[in-house]
């Protein structure tokens, strides 16, 4: 296995890995996972694999999940077909960590390429590690102990008729997460808020709030701030796509925007993600 780095701050290529075999093999994909764990997503060239294979190497990290919006194979649950072919749908393209909006959010996921444009479709994603790291002292205290909340409802929702968009927010109601995460295996602190994160649950108490411009517009300022740091270019790295890239990243510590720049060209994406834990 070769590890190039690709910035700074995130991203790995590996060369020498066919995923197919570490589908098979516990100790390759351990290894994989340790580079994972250092630079919270990696990238691999010209993985000719199965959609077994695929499903396979991600299952070895923890069981998949589906989506109540986007379908999965129906050989394979759990590999997720995004699919851009016959319209545009503006899902993607804002900074996001997936699932967010679950109770319990995605661990990571496996990203293949099947089809992308001649120009443009890149994705880009960020390390929330260095985003916390950076924050001045003065937030880092104030939104210690914060609570978010975070919902699908206003986003895969919006574009759905009424009933619909309510049925989606019943069955996915909304849900709380720490503004501030600890990674649960690295010990890491992450800047836990994305374009899921709708408003902080706990804010308006006496420390924070002396008249009602404290908290409206006060609170949502806030949030935005720090949603807007995931658009810190350091904190970045941008990936080109072939046919047979595949991503795979750390959804506890990363946000990622899928750059909606190659419309009408056809874009199909097949992801295996990974079920994750609550995080604290």
């Amino acid at each position: 296995m070769q590890v190039r780095k690709m910035t700074c701050t995130i991203g790995a290529e590996i060369f020498g890995v066919s995923l197919g075999d570490a589908s098979r093999d516990a100790g390759l994909a351990e290894a994989i996972k340790e580079q994972l764990l250092e630079h919270k997503v990696l990238f691999f060239h010209d993985q000719n694999i199965t959609r077994a294979e695929h499903a396979a190497f991600a299952r070895y990290f923890g069981d998949l999940e589906d989506h109540p919006v986007a379908g999965s194979d129906p050989d394979h649950p759990g590999l997720v077909q995004i699919y851009r072919n016959d319209k545009r749908e503006n899902y993607e393209n804002n900074y996001h960590t997936d699932g967010q909006w679950r109770e319990t959010p995605a661990m990571g996921a496996v990203l293949r390429c099947i089809e992308c444009p001649p120009v443009g479709g890149d994705t880009i994603w960020v390390n929330m590690v260095e985003a916390y790291k950076n924050l001045p002292q003065e937030i880092k205290d104030k939104i210690d102990g914060l609570k978010v909340k975070c919902s699908i409802e206003h986003s895969f929702g919006a574009v759905m008729p009424e009933e619909k968009r309510r049925e989606l927010g019943r069955n996915n109601p909304m849900v709380e997460h720490p503004v501030v995460r600890t990674h649960p295996e690295t010990g890491e602190k992450i800047l836990y808020v994305s374009s899921f994160s709708t408003h902080f649950a706990n804010y308006h108490t006496p420390e924070n709030v002396r008249f009602g411009l404290d908290k409206t517009p006060g609170a949502s300022m806030l949030l935005n701030y720090l949603i807007s740091q995931a658009s810190i270019p350091e904190y970045q790295v941008r990936f080109r796509w072939k046919p047979n890239s595949v991503a795979m990243w750390d959804n506890r510590c990363t946000q990622h925007y899928a750059v909606q720049d190659y419309w009408p060209a056809p874009r199909k994406m097949e992801r295996a993600a990974i079920v994750g834990d609550r995080p604290f």
